[in-house]
């Protein structure tokens, strides 16, 4: 039986933002927006809309929890070192200039690891990255460029003393190199149109979010943007079920090929 209340909060979602919540796993979405609501004493989604109608605070950490900001430099090691070991130095000589899109970037760790490789692999001036995510605030602190010593732990040190300034002993910038290769961009990966031609897409550990139809119409997606012979990187926990049906070949364990 569908609830109601949140069935007409959804709808009220998508009217005034375009986001569709109904693409979203509902039992883990309404669980985290439950969750939210009984924070500030809300009995039904109906008295948490017309609320959040009135307070722009309470609407930015509605978007905040809705989307999944979870972020880290060097997730997952080994799928990383395969990447600058073995991809992206064929990548080079097939394409010479490399062009990258991490989807879902979150507060920008992943694009900042993606340009480290990068310089130590000595492309940064033929590498350009694209980071979107739906999350106008994550993208802000992205843009900023600053972690805390606990956040930059999973650094290799090679990177973490050549690539990231300590500003103070809690505190690391990036390296403004490594700034300037990135374009960070707002985008709903459910709604909006695809830039073409990328070398190589990382999109990881946010698929998991999804419902089955949703991933299906975004693993169409995500191979159409790749050139053919591109790669796309996802999470551990992502593996994509028969990948042909999507003109895509497994090539390593998370990590699929765009069909030539």
């Amino acid at each position: 039986m569908e609830d109601v209340d949140f069935g007409q909060f959804i709808r009220n979602i998508k009217a005034k933002t375009d986001i569709d919540l109904s693409q979203y796993k509902e039992a883990q979405m309404k669980r985290r927006l439950t969750t939210l609501r009984m924070k500030y004493g809300f009995t039904s989604f109906a008295a948490y809309w017309d609320a959040m109608q009135r307070d722009s605070k309470l609407f930015n950490e509605f978007l905040d929890r809705m989307t999944i900001n979870v972020s880290e430099f060097w997730r997952n090691p080994n799928r990383w070192e395969t990447l600058e070991r073995k991809f992206l130095p064929d990548m080079i000589k097939r394409s010479g200039r490399l062009k990258i899109w991490s989807a879902a970037c979150s507060t920008g760790e992943e694009p900042y690891t993606l340009a480290m490789i990068a310089a130590r692999l000595g492309i940064l001036d033929t590498t350009t990255i694209l980071a979107t995510d739906l999350d106008n605030l994550v993208l802000e602190k992205a843009r900023q460029a600053q972690y805390h010593e606990r956040s930059v732990r999973d650094v290799p040190a090679a990177y973490l003393g050549q690539y990231l300034i300590r500003k103070n002993p809690d505190l690391y910038e990036v390296d403004a190199r490594l700034k300037k290769i990135i374009t960070f961009k707002q985008q709903n990966l459910l709604k909006d149109t695809f830039d073409t031609q990328f070398d190589l897409i990382v999109c990881r550990n946010v698929m998991i979010y999804f419902t089955e139809e949703a991933k299906q119409m975004l693993y169409h997606k995500f191979a159409k943007a790749l050139k053919p012979g591109g790669l796309l990187f996802v999470g551990s926990t992502e593996q994509i079920f028969s990948p042909s049906q999507y003109e895509l070949e497994s090539v390593e364990t998370f990590f699929y090929r765009r069909s030539i």
